[in-house]
């Protein structure tokens, strides 16, 4: 039988107010990086989405299937990473170089082409992304979020306010350049440990 603390449990966890107050906290943390003025996006936009659920933007949104249909495009990546399996601490984090892959590069590039692109990163670790921001109108980034959270900040409906918790460096050779135990000690970082835009 349940003893009282775990019958509270069950109706405090997963409740519908911490639900909300996650949601809000997620789409808060949202850090916008870059933007031209494409940000928040319009409610009647037509958008093409790469890795984000389609049913969770046609909320917002007309979903269109390529970049030439769109009025702009949501690109979801994630930092890059080197897998690695040969020590026991690999296994549970992520290393190796900071660098996209020429392929992400290109392919980002190439949606720009067509449309004006809003990228979101998943920083787990800091990525070099020198090499996207010119192709972007929009450059944000984000710790852990869900899609929903990701468009209410992008929409305007909750509004982002997040802060790098580390620099960005500018290049592979700067992280290689710095002192490995010093904090945000890469020269001419491209942005620097707090930035982060308002909407």
């Amino acid at each position: 039988m349940a003893s009282t603390h775990e019958g509270a449990a069950e109706l405090t966890v997963g409740s519908a107010p911490f639900r909300g107050a996650g949601h809000r906290a997620q789409a808060e943390a949202i850090t916008v990086l870059r933007n031209t003025g494409i940000l928040p996006l319009q409610r009647n936009a037509r958008i093409y989405v790469e890795g984000v659920d389609t049913r969770v933007v046609a909320d917002y949104a007309t979903v269109v299937d390529a970049p030439e249909q769109a009025d702009v495009a949501i690109l979801r990546i994630a930092a890059p990473f080197e897998p690695r399996n040969d020590y026991f601490l690999e296994q549970m984090t992520h290393q190796g170089s900071l660098e996209f892959t020429p392929n992400v590069l290109a392919h980002v590039a190439a949606v720009a082409r067509a449309v004006p692109v809003v990228l979101d990163v998943f920083l787990d670790r800091p990525a070099i992304l020198t090499p996207l921001e010119g192709a972007t109108s929009g450059l944000v980034v984000n710790f852990g979020a869900s899609d929903a959270a990701l468009l209410d900040a992008l929409f305007g409906c909750i509004a982002p306010r997040g802060r790098l918790p580390f620099e960005i460096p500018r290049s592979m050779d700067a992280v290689r350049a710095s002192r490995s135990d010093v904090a945000g000690d890469t020269e001419d970082a491209l942005y620097s440990f707090g930035f982060g835009l308002r909407l």
